[in-house]
């Protein structure tokens, strides 16, 4: 620090004088501004910061000068410049006290640091604790920090529960959200499949009304899907039970067929079997809220996973739909 023409001196707790220069602390902060304002007409300018110790005012004062801080020195006196730099409305010194305090934290400080970060109005900090009480939860309550902050802050304490409660039910929903999402991202590979196999063939089932030689067709991209499902197609068409509808296996090509044809936009020209007929017996029954719901999901994650190829994988695909549709125009042209 310069001390040439020094012409205020901060006082600490222990009784030390610092010599500093009142245009640069004016420049640093509003607090001290007002302060060196009151005192203009004093012969000797004096500023007392009490209450931290002595190294750490003086740390406090050189940041000021240098905006800078080393890495030691905010493991050792961080926690006092951030009340100094709250109280003092440093905004710099605080974002990196905040920062740097946030990795120092352990399963005895945690308590203080968040009454800490309450006291300082620090965000970022009472948020990281937060996380770190959620994820040590069990450890923390064992510490006598969290023994005197149920005794003296019941408050805080009820925050943290609640904090630790609606973080578990949003992992919960998180969880339920990826295994639906699962499940309508099968659901389209299955309407993919489904459509791949009654319009082109795959390996042991042929396309609808053509001949079809299975040593011609190699395994397809959705191998496991696609010999699933032609597994379910072999027995369906076979299933002595499927009328009377108590096989689980029937039920289940059942509702593929119907969610087909409730997505399906060329019934006419679909290949798919039953496909008119089941969407003639849509519209005219209706859909409850439910299905409908379903069917929506599906096809957003059919739409999301065609965003999600690579872009030439789904050039080829838009030009596959496009030809395909050029086609069948000029067959019923």
């Amino acid at each position: 620090m310069n001390m040439f023409a020094s012409d205020v001196d901060i006082i600490t707790s222990a009784g030390r004088r610092i010599p500093a220069h009142s245009n640069v602390l004016a420049a640093a902060s509003t607090v001290l501004e007002s302060v060196l304002v009151c005192q203009q007409r004093s012969f000797e300018k004096k500023i007392q910061i009490l209450g931290v110790p002595c190294g750490s005012v003086y740390v406090f004062v050189q940041f000021l000068y240098s905006f800078k801080c080393t890495k030691d020195q905010m493991e050792k006196h961080g926690i006092h410049l951030l009340a100094l730099s709250h109280v003092y409305l440093v905004p710099c010194l605080k974002h990196r006290c905040t920062k740097a305090l946030a990795e120092q934290l352990t399963i005895e400080n945690v308590i203080d640091m968040i009454q800490l970060a309450r006291l300082c109005d620090a965000p970022h900090l009472y948020l990281k604790c937060m996380k770190f009480l959620r994820s040590n939860f069990s450890k923390v309550k064992k510490t006598e920090g969290w023994k005197f902050l149920q005794r003296h802050d019941p408050l805080l304490e009820l925050e943290i529960l609640q904090f630790t409660d609606e973080a578990e039910l949003r992992k919960k929903r998180r969880r339920r959200h990826t295994r639906e999402q699962n499940l309508y991202l099968q659901l389209s590979e299955g309407m993919d499949c489904l459509e791949h196999i009654c319009r082109e063939g795959c390996t042991s089932v042929g396309p609808y009304d053509e001949e079809y030689s299975c040593q011609k067709k190699l395994p397809c991209s959705k191998f496991d899907t696609c010999q699933g499902l032609q597994l379910l197609i072999t027995h369906f068409s076979t299933c002595k039970k499927r009328v009377k509808g108590s096989c689980s296996q029937c039920k289940r090509m059942w509702q593929l067929l119907r969610l087909h044809a409730s997505i399906c936009d060329q019934p006419d020209d679909c290949r798919v079997p039953l496909c008119r007929e089941l969407k003639q017996k849509l519209e005219k029954g209706g859909d409850d809220e439910l299905w409908k719901s379903l069917v929506r999901k599906v096809v957003s994650a059919r739409a999301m996973t065609f965003l999600s190829m690579p872009k030439r994988k789904r050039e080829e695909e838009e030009s596959r739909l496009n030809l395909r549709d050029h086609q069948i125009r000029r067959f019923l042209d």
